[in-house]
């Protein structure tokens, strides 16, 4: 009876405090939270910006080099000064993230590809979720993570696997299956920049058929920005166009991961599904940059945003790795990821030699 009266009491001074204390209750809550999170997110924010220099210098992939330098001062994590801020970084800042690369996607590319080539591409994307399902599951290694590699070799690469990411659903070794599928994905994109010219010589293809080969397979953009114009400017040309198609698929593979996850979590009850608030703006970016609503300098503002939040949660998912937890998965990702990226390879083969008859 006592405590009754207790809260009852308390109840009665808040309302006489009105909305005023509520306010600064609010802001106190914030202050607490921000000082929080402060620590841990600065630390990732500096391993970004030394990955940014040593990237701007000596050159490589910056989301890599973000990663690697994360995982060299994992010890960090165990201050408990910094869990708050390091969760933050690998999930909220790793959305905001994802919903600015929004900005830099458009369905302008759209126009320069012919019908049978979009279709092509949209399927060799398709093949390649696939077949990382197919070896995940060869591999008892789970269907999510056949996802993750596979969406990762056949959209873009490193943004892809950090998009995927987070809308995949949570477990001890998230962290573990994400680093893996970076580094892993951005070492066999920088062997396919220097073998995919030669392959497509020796299979006769010319400009333009390496071109498409070349955009429909490799990984990473700046491999196949390196890749095509290595052969001639044709075929780097094509190559970009071919590979910025890939990129804009992202989108609706983030949406159909996020409603697939949503569902089996939902499974078992009646709620339903909805999407993740940050898919909803990285969609909405990309239609509002596809119909030019966005000044030129706010998307490129958004871009840079977009790019510096990536590389801060990489270097946060960096920090909350360790080696030993990249141990722990065994050979079974790499070999998912070399699979995956087997299928495309031949899938993208064929495609360039049937589209491109005369390069025979």
């Amino acid at each position: 009876m006592s405590e009754w009266i207790d809260n009852e009491t308390d109840r009665q001074a808040d309302a006489a405090e009105g909305a005023p204390t509520l306010i600064r209750r609010s802001l106190l809550a914030a202050q607490q939270r921000l000082l929080a999170i402060l620590p841990g997110l600065a630390v990732a924010v500096l391993v970004a910006m030394s990955a940014m220099l040593i990237t701007e210098h000596h050159g490589g992939p910056v989301m890599l080099m973000s990663l690697l330098l994360g995982m060299a001062v994992g010890f960090l994590r165990e201050d408990p000064r910094l869990r708050s801020g390091l969760t933050f970084t690998c999930k909220t800042v790793l959305r905001l993230g994802v919903a600015f690369l929004g900005a830099q996607i458009t369905v302008q590319y759209l126009a320069d590809l012919g019908w049978m080539a979009l279709t092509f591409v949209i399927s060799g994307v398709v093949v390649t979720v696939l077949s990382g399902i197919g070896f995940a599951h060869l591999l008892d290694r789970s269907s999510w993570f056949g996802v993750l590699a596979g969406g990762a070799v056949g959209i873009c690469g490193a943004s892809a696997a950090a998009a995927l990411s987070a809308v995949l659903p949570r477990h001890d070794k998230s962290d573990a299956d994400t680093a893996m599928t970076i580094i892993g994905v951005t070492a066999l994109s920088t062997i396919a920049m220097i073998a995919y010219p030669i392959v497509g010589r020796a299979a006769g293809l010319d400009e333009r058929g390496i071109g498409f080969f070349l955009g429909v397979t490799i990984h990473d953009v700046a491999q196949v920005v390196g890749a095509g114009y290595s052969v001639s400017d044709l075929a780097g040309n094509i190559a970009v166009v071919v590979k910025l198609f890939r990129v804009l698929l992202l989108l609706p593979m983030v949406v159909a991961v996020a409603f697939a996850v949503r569902m089996a979590a939902d499974r078992a009850s009646s709620a339903r599904p909805s999407l993740p608030v940050f898919v909803i703006g990285f969609a909405a970016l990309v239609g509002l940059g596809s119909f030019g609503v966005i000044p030129p300098e706010l998307a490129t503002a958004l871009s840079s945003t977009s790019r510096w939040c990536l590389i801060t949660a990489m270097a946060g998912i960096g920090i909350s790795t360790s080696l030993g937890q990249i141990r722990q998965l065994g050979y079974r990702p790499a070999v998912v990821l070399v699979g995956a990226t087997a299928a495309i390879a031949f899938f993208g083969l064929a495609g360039a030699l049937l589209l491109f008859p005369s390069s025979r």
